[in-house]
C-alpha cells in the first residue's frame, strides 16, 4: 500500500492528485487546482505553491511525490517559470522526507490511455474511468491523478518483475 502524491506543475496554475495504491488497484482519494494567476508577482506564486503542496502533504499524508518533467516547447521563459514552480513542490515534498519521481509527459499518457500522443480529453475520460469517478476532474487535477497513477503502475511493474519491495523512506531494494 502506497499514498501517491501527483503534480500538475505549473505557475498559474497547478493541479495535485491522491490516489492510495494497493497492490495493482488503485483508489482515488483527493484531487484540486490551485489557481495562482491573481496573485500579483511571480515569487508569491512560487511562494503559494510550496505552502499550497506542504499543506495538501500535512493533510493527506502521501509517501511519495510523482511529477511531471519540464517539456521545453518554444518559449524558453516559460520553460523556466515552470521548472521553478516545480522545484516549489519538489522542496515541499523533500521537506517531509518524502522520496521525488519524475515522468515524461509521454510516458504518463502511454501509461493511462496506452497512447504517448493523447489529448487531454483522453487522458480525462481515462482517469475517470480508472479510478471510477463520478465525474470528470478538473483538467489539471486529472492530469496530476493521471501522474501519480503512472507512477503507481511503474512501482507496481518494478515490484512484480524484480521481486522489489519498498521500505518505509519510500526506497526500492530487491529481496535476494
Amino acid at each position: 500500500m502506497a499514498i501517491i502524491l501527483g503534480i500538475d506543475p505549473g505557475s498559474r496554475k497547478m493541479g495535485y492528485g491522491v490516489i492510495n495504491q494497493v497492490g495493482s488497484r488503485q483508489e482515488y482519494i483527493a484531487s484540486g487546482c490551485i489557481r495562482l494567476e491573481k496573485l500579483s508577482s511571480f515569487p508569491e506564486r512560487l511562494d503559494a505553491i510550496f505552502v499550497y503542496v506542504s499543506e495538501v502533504i500535512e493533510r493527506y499524508l502521501p509517501q511519495e511525490l510523482a511529477i511531471e518533467e519540464v517539456f521545453m516547447g518554444v518559449n524558453a521563459q516559460s520553460a523556466l517559470k515552470l521548472g521553478q514552480a516545480r522545484g516549489c513542490a519538489i522542496v515541499a515534498a523533500t521537506q517531509a522526507s518524502m522520496p521525488v519521481y519524475e515522468y515524461a509527459a509521454r510516458k504518463i499518457k502511454q501509461a493511462i490511455v496506452g497512447n504517448g500522443n493523447a489529448d487531454k480529453t483522453q487522458m480525462g475520460l481515462m482517469v475517470k474511468h480508472l479510478l471510477k469517478l463520478p465525474g470528470l476532474p478538473q483538467e489539471d487535477a486529472a492530469d496530476a491523478l493521471a501522474i501519480a497513477m503512472c507512477h503507481g503502475h511503474s512501482r507496481q511493474q518494478l515490484l512484480q518483475t524484480n521481486g522489489a519491495r519498498f521500505g518505509r523512506n519510500g526506497r526500492m531494494s530487491l529481496n535476494k
